[in-house]
């Protein structure tokens, strides 16, 4: 097919990439933590750590995992937590161990929980206290074996770790009662991989990264394969597209989406790959504390959805936030309100960047280039490596301007939905083509535009919600 939405490529962003370029995300972490060792790494609450010791903690996490637990190369892990610092410690410790991560959505109520770990075969979890009670509700039920709980300060020094846990539990009363036998605190479980030897694990292309939970085009969860090679697309593709005003080791990006929501997992991937300062925001409808972190942090890069840059832009005290630094935001999860763009750019001078994408395409398949002056309405063209095409219901490609269901084909494409290979068949053509459910139709500039979905579906902050 004629890929006429490469004339609306800005200069120096390639047709394609090199999709191979790692073997893993292992490697690029490796890569990243050798190369910008000294700089701050992830930030959260005023506490950070360097990719020094990013490097040090997911290695002691990874060898617990290995060493302890007996977690071996394709086995699976949950982490259930909001963005703490814990978060890319288990993440990455879960990489370097050849396990597979299970993102888990901290406000699942007893029954999705049930039925991810069920589906999944989690064998190990990683969970914040504050939720522990729903998953003590389910645990007879799943495969779970391992159980790491951790406090939102754990990773703080001792006497904010101590405050900052007795608040939380004591004062705003944020843990309600739990009980559960045998678990290790995370604390624990790097202590005791700090005395384990890591060994090295060959992780491939065609290796599982992580199992993302998804309801796809109907209400039931599916767990969409992402490979290394998934990953690694789309970290390559994303990078240069993004990349046009960013400088390795000299960024400070922000992250209010939590990192079990694939779009912040990949962009927060993105800046880790170029050695970023990220910052994980944990709550971010506190607005009153996300103006004053905005206020003392010189942000160059920043994400949301149409309805945190709504909020932000109606809170109070935003108005004296200076964003001189700010170099680009990406929106993603949900479409983006003309009203809400227009305020924005008029606000910081930064216009949003509307990208598309489905948590089988690792996200991003379909984004804005960083060089528009104005809100367009579209979604934007394919990035590199990636094809879009709307077809209709016998899978026939639609001309331009017409209306159909839009189509990806591209190495971010996931592998599958595990154990579910009636349910992938469904979403694949014989071509390779990988139905979105989502209507639209592309221009003659290779531009394309949402006009509805395909099947009942709800987004609510940019979360898909099921009514069956």
């Amino acid at each position: 097919m004629e890929k006429v939405w490469l004339k609306q490529y800005p200069e120096g962003i390639p047709a394609e990439v090199d999709v191979a370029a790692y073997s893993s995300l292992k490697e690029i972490l490796e890569k990243s933590c050798a190369r910008f060792a000294d700089l701050p790494a992830y930030g959260n609450m005023g506490v950070s750590i360097t990719y020094r010791e990013l490097d040090q903690l997911s290695r002691d996490f990874a060898a617990y995992l290995q060493k302890v637990v007996g977690l071996k190369k394709g086995d699976r892990m949950a982490i259930m937590l909001p963005n703490l610092l814990q978060y890319p410690i288990a993440l990455f410790g879960a990489q370097r161990a050849g396990v597979v991560v299970v993102n888990t959505n901290p406000l699942y109520t007893a029954r999705e929980l049930e039925h991810q770990l069920k589906d999944s075969g989690a064998t190990a979890i990683v969970v914040l206290e504050n939720f522990a009670h729903t998953l003590e509700e389910v645990l007879p039920r799943t495969p779970l074996k391992t159980i790491i709980t951790t406090q939102i300060g754990d990773m703080f020094p001792a006497f904010k770790r101590m405050l900052t846990n007795l608040v939380v539990k004591h004062v705003k009363k944020m843990v309600p009662e739990w009980h559960l036998a045998q678990t290790t605190t995370f604390n624990e479980a790097l202590a005791a991989g700090r005395a384990q030897a890591l060994d090295d694990v060959p992780v491939r292309l065609d290796d599982l990264a992580f199992l993302q939970y998804t309801g796809g085009t109907t209400g039931v969860a599916k767990g969409a394969m992402l490979t290394q090679a998934n990953m690694v697309a789309n970290l390559q593709q994303v990078a240069p597209w993004i990349a046009r005003d960013l400088l390795d080791g000299k960024e400070t990006t922000l992250i209010p989406l939590p990192l079990y929501h694939v779009f912040a997992l990949t962009v927060n991937l993105v800046f880790m790959k170029i050695g970023a300062h990220i910052i994980l925001v944990t709550n971010p409808r506190d607005m009153p504390a996300f103006i004053h972190l905005l206020k003392k942090t010189p942000i160059t890069a920043m994400i949301g959805v149409n309805t945190l840059y709504n909020g932000l832009l109606n809170a109070p005290g935003f108005a004296e936030v200076n964003l001189h630094r700010l170099k680009i935001c990406a929106a993603g999860g949900m479409a983006v309100q003309h009203a809400v763009a227009q305020r924005w750019k008029a606000a910081t001078g930064v216009p949003l960047i509307e990208g598309y994408g489905l948590t089988e395409t690792s996200p991003i398949a379909i984004s804005n280039p960083l060089n528009i002056q104005e809100w367009s309405g579209n979604i934007g063209v394919p990035i590199p490596s990636t094809e879009a095409a709307i077809l209709d219901e016998d899978d026939g490609m639609l001309p331009i301007n017409a209306v159909g269901e839009i189509a990806i084909r591209g190495p971010q494409v996931m592998k599958g939905y595990w154990h579910k290979p009636e349910e992938t068949a469904k979403v694949f053509t014989r071509d390779g083509w990988f139905r979105t459910g989502d209507m639209g139709f592309m221009n003659e500039l290779g531009q394309f535009k949402i006009t509805d979905r395909k099947k009942d579906m709800i987004i609510v902050s940019g979360f898909k919600v099921f009514p069956n």
